[in-house]
């Protein structure tokens, strides 16, 4: 899964991660994906900007081949944040 952060109103991708959710989660998110794609890429797919996760890395280096400018090392997903509204996510 492709993750994004707040540029002022914009979202801008960062980071991708795989591992940190139970099975029951994925299928949870998996669902959601399939019934709220916006566009779809080949398997690729953009959603809705609605659920907001933790994310955790061993390191964080500048990247200029990313829209982001930035890279992480050993990205993982370290808990789905239920709680939080995607606005009130942040960095």
């Amino acid at each position: 899964h492709t993750f994004a952060l707040w540029n002022g109103a914009e979202l801008i991708t960062f980071t991708k991660a795989y591992s940190g959710l139970t099975d029951k989660e994925i299928v949870e998110v998996d669902r959601f994906i399939r019934q709220n794609t916006i566009e779809k890429f080949g398997p690729v797919r953009s959603v809705k900007p609605v659920l907001v996760f933790e994310i955790g890395f061993e390191g964080i280096n500048r990247s200029p081949r990313h829209k982001s400018g930035i890279a992480l090392r050993f990205p993982r997903i370290l808990r789905w944040r239920r709680d939080k509204p995607v606005k009130e996510a942040d960095s």
